[in-house]
């Protein structure tokens, strides 16, 4: 079913598929029109009278739908040939898609049985499904929408309905890229002929040949337990030959990041990933936990105040609450964001408690006092900035973070990610099975996205964070609830 090879002839001696679009699926993704490949697709009226209704606002759904009637627009007078001929769209789609576009022309009544009413657009939609069944028995006619109930609506009347799967990264998120691979017990049996060996500035670096190098995508973190145990990430890879080197143990108090230690294997290689100034933008997934967002914070704090390697830290994140909405907040937008912000104060709070037990005794004003002081230099350089005010934006030498990335879509991960400028680090961290905003799934999500498009990049890294260290009682949490 690839388009840009399906050609005419081909065409005539295969029957190809009419897919009826509903206007959820557009509104979704106006490019939908353009991803069925060598098949036909129908636009019912009820269809263009309902972008109609949604295209007013700025809201997502809205922008879609303004899009949409624009593509569709430019098709219609594009073209010199008959509507109800339908238009060819390999010529709009730039060679995308080979099939024809079919738009209502003719009313269509009495087919629905009459406990369906015609009122409702989703069984107009319906209806015409069913008037082409009936008109074109021998080809498959398909309705694509995102609603449920209206798949289970056109099964039941004997009609084929799926759902519009074109946007989603990964069919199973088991499958999601997760950053680190385990090494064969007998990995340096099948890869050590010809292995050099060499070191530079305390790392060790390795050159290997065999089977498994070609799978190895750059910055990936391969380990192996034993007698001998080796934690590594690649540096070249997906080749014949790959160049593994050694990591910075950040699990040793002399390597700590602003007090802060590695308590497993996955957070020593998100360290590394967050403390690298070659990795520009680094992804971290993981349950409730784990750790994301206080080895950020940490690795932020330590590279912007110590270090200062970049101006200041700020902090994102989407504004979807997982009850009921409390409604207007008072205040600027930094007050307005500070609800939002319960996650930061909280790692805030573990990263400045007294270094030792013993402060106490020199004094507990001083202690208190210098605690305050510490908070308020810390907060002075971060910023809390809403999502809604970020395009046309461009940071310099900022540290980035972005939450709860999860509940992003791939068009506002790709808003957020360009403000990059010069000396910018951008971190995403999230967990995809807590998913707060309708219509996103683990497989279509923003950050599954990102994963998935920027693994295998010399810039940026990738880990999916294991083991919960919060607490016995929020592991067990996650695990049986």
């Amino acid at each position: 079913m690839n388009a840009k090879r399906a050609t005419k002839p081909a065409r005539a001696g295969k029957t190809t598929k009419l897919f009826v679009l509903d206007t959820n699926v557009l509104m979704h993704d106006p490019t939908s029109l353009f991803r069925f490949e060598e098949h036909d697709i129908y636009v019912p009226m009820m269809t263009l009278e309902e972008l109609d209704a949604n295209k007013k606002g700025m809201s997502e759904v809205a922008r879609n739908a303004r899009q949409t009637s624009r593509m569709l627009d430019e098709i219609v007078s594009g073209s010199e040939e008959s509507i109800k001929n339908g238009i060819e769209l390999a010529a709009p789609s730039h060679d995308l898609a080979t099939g024809r576009l079919f738009l209502q022309t003719e009313a269509i009544n009495n087919v629905l049985p009459s406990s369906l009413p015609t009122a409702r657009a989703d069984n107009q939609i319906i209806g015409v499904a069913m008037h082409l069944h009936e008109r074109q028995p021998k080809r498959p006619v398909i309705l694509v929408t995102k609603d449920i109930n209206m798949r289970i609506k056109a099964r039941a009347l004997g009609l084929d309905a799926q759902d519009y799967f074109n946007d989603k990264v990964l069919e199973d998120t088991d499958l999601l890229y997760t950053g680190s691979l385990e090494l064969p017990q007998d990995f340096w049996d099948t890869h050590g002929k010809g292995l050099e060996s060499w070191k530079k500035d305390s790392r060790t670096y390795y050159r290997i040949k065999g089977p498994l190098c070609p799978d190895l995508l750059v910055n990936e973190f391969v380990w192996q337990e034993g007698p001998q145990p080796l934690q590594a990430w690649v540096k070249v890879g997906a080749g014949k030959t790959a160049e593994l080197e050694t990591l910075i143990d950040y699990a040793h108090t002399k390597n700590a990041v602003w007090g802060i230690t590695a308590r497993n294997r996955e957070q020593n290689f998100a360290l590394n990933l967050l403390m690298n100034p070659d990795i520009d933008f680094v992804t971290l997934l993981g349950q409730a936990g784990t750790g994301k967002t206080l080895l950020t914070l940490a690795s932020a704090l330590t590279q912007t105040l110590e270090q200062k390697r970049f101006a200041e830290i700020i902090i994102t994140r989407v504004t979807v609450p997982v009850g009921e909405d409390i409604g207007f907040l008072p205040g600027t937008e930094e007050e307005k964001m500070t609800p939002w912000m319960g996650a930061l104060e909280d790692n805030l709070e573990v990263l400045n408690k007294p270094a030792e037990e013993g402060e106490k005794a020199a004094g507990s004003y001083s202690g208190d006092w210098g605690r305050a002081a510490t908070m308020d230099l810390i907060k002075s350089r971060i910023k809390v900035k809403s999502l809604n005010f970020m395009r046309g934006r461009t940071f310099l030498n900022k540290f980035l973070i972005i939450d709860e990335a999860q509940n992003l879509t791939p068009k506002q991960m790709k808003t957020l990610i360009t403000r990059a400028g010069p000396g910018t680090k951008v971190v995403c961290l999230g967990n995809i099975a807590q998913i707060d905003t309708p219509y996103l799934t683990e497989g279509s999500s923003g950050l599954t996205y990102v994963v998935d498009r920027f693994k295998g990049w010399a810039h940026s890294g990738h880990i999916t964070l294991q083991r919960g260290e919060r607490s016995r009682l929020a592991d067990h949490a996650a695990e049986v609830l």
